[in-house]
């Protein structure tokens, strides 16, 4: 994406009601105003807060929020430019119970207040493969703790990844640090069963892997 393209989408971003865009200061000293009122603020009703960490393009975010029409739905990403796609589908078709934030999900935690969250999605997250970079893994301990400290008691944690890497390291450190898996599957398109929300909403980049026969692996779990 040229650097004039992305210009052009970061201003549509400043006019965009659906997107905020919070600073790492106004995050850390606790002055980020919806924190503890996203429902009662920013959506205005009492339904279920549903999060996609690394949310890309928006596309899942905006695929659940048009199958659940009763859940409001926070897709978040770093890369403004890139949810741009998400957050501009949805003015255009009207699709009120979904957001974008712009963020690092490393501050997760400052956004959202405790237990506030119902449910979270991790969608074909970066594997972080070489052992450096563990710490950004987006299942390691550390930020299972995170989630932890937002979700519900009962919350739930998805995890769809085209990485048998990622598949397999989650499910050995949950399984190695007492959480609960309720449902793994390491190929949803070739088992019957799966569940039908994760293989009736597909990325863009999703299509692509499958194209490339490679398996599209999928955990739910909760952090005890």
């Amino acid at each position: 994406m040229g650097s004039k393209n992305k210009l052009k989408r970061f201003k549509e971003n400043d006019t965009f009601e659906n997107v905020i865009q919070p600073s790492r200061d106004e995050l850390i000293t606790n002055e980020f105003s919806l924190k503890g009122k996203w429902n009662e603020s920013y959506f205005k009703n009492n339904n279920p807060l549903v999060l996609e960490l690394g949310c890309g393009k928006g596309e899942y975010s905006v695929g659940l929020a048009k199958k659940f029409p009763d859940k409001n739905f926070i897709g978040i990403d770093i890369k403004g430019a890139r949810f741009w796609r998400g957050a501009k589908t949805a003015i255009e078709e009207g699709i009120n119970n979904v957001a974008f934030i712009r963020m690092q999900i490393e501050l997760i935690e400052y956004a959202f207040d405790k237990e506030e969250v119902d449910e979270i999605w991790i969608t074909f997250p970066d594997p972080q493969i070489k052992y450096k970079r563990t710490k950004h893994r987006m299942t390691n301990a550390d930020f299972l703790k995170r989630y932890k400290s937002i979700l519900k008691p009962e919350g739930i944690v998805n995890l769809k990844t085209d990485s048998e890497f990622m598949h397999g390291y989650t499910l050995g450190l949950l399984h190695g640090e007492g959480h609960e898996v309720i449902y793994a599957n390491h190929d949803v398109y070739k088992n019957e069963g799966s569940p039908e929300v994760v293989t009736s909403i597909q990325t863009f980049y999703e299509q692509q892997y499958l194209e490339q026969n490679k398996p599209i692996t999928y955990i739910r779990f909760k952090i005890r």
